[in-house]
């Protein structure tokens, strides 16, 4: 992943150093395919919902292992069967909240173009949140 959205990155920074609070996330943690990258403080664009990838809160979810090193990694693998026709160049990481906030946003180490039907996955462990 590239990194923290910059205002949870802000509101990590300061609760850390000045006593303020962090908005947690709300689980389940769901893993948004991107068809444009966004930023630090700009989400982009997610791929429509079409064949099996719902869009949205319907993105599939993520788990992750216990942070170590200052990092997180996923335990399991992020799988939507039935994909589009579509070329997937980064994820967004969003919490469930009634209104969901974007934490996490990065690109692929490398474009997935997928054609209709195909599967797509990212292993469990390559996707990454660091502190470091």
């Amino acid at each position: 992943m590239a990194g923290l959205v910059q205002a949870h990155a802000n509101a990590i920074l300061d609760a850390s150093l000045d006593g303020g609070s962090v908005t947690l996330s709300t689980s389940a943690i769901k893993c948004r395919l991107m068809t444009a990258n966004g930023s630090a403080t700009s989400a982009g664009t997610e791929l429509s919902t079409s064949g099996g990838y719902t869009s949205g809160t319907g993105a599939p979810t993520v788990t992750f292992a216990a942070a170590s090193s200052g990092s997180k990694a996923s335990n399991a693998a992020v799988t939507v069967t039935n994909m589009p026709a579509a070329t997937i160049v980064g994820v967004e990481l969003w919490d469930s909240a009634g209104t969901p906030l974007r934490k996490w946003w990065g690109a692929l180490s490398a474009n997935k173009t997928t054609n209709s039907g195909d599967t797509f996955s990212i292993a469990s462990g390559s996707l990454t949140a660091s502190l470091t």
